[in-house]
């Protein structure tokens, strides 16, 4: 979450690059490690966008 809580701006950009440099040119098989939480992959994470995108973090 870091701060993009404090600023909807911060949350769309980083939605933003999420999507466009991650979700949009990677495959689905590839994994993630996000500093936190457990690791993952880009498919296992994609149909979380929506919830991510309401929610605003």
């Amino acid at each position: 979450m870091g701060n993009t809580w404090k600023n909807p701006d911060h949350f769309a950009s980083l939605i933003h690059d999420v999507e466009t440099k991650l979700f949009d040119q990677l495959a689905d098989e590839t994994w993630v490690y996000p500093g936190h939480g457990n690791d993952t992959t880009l498919g296992a994470e994609r149909p979380h966008l929506p919830e991510w995108h309401a929610r605003g973090w």
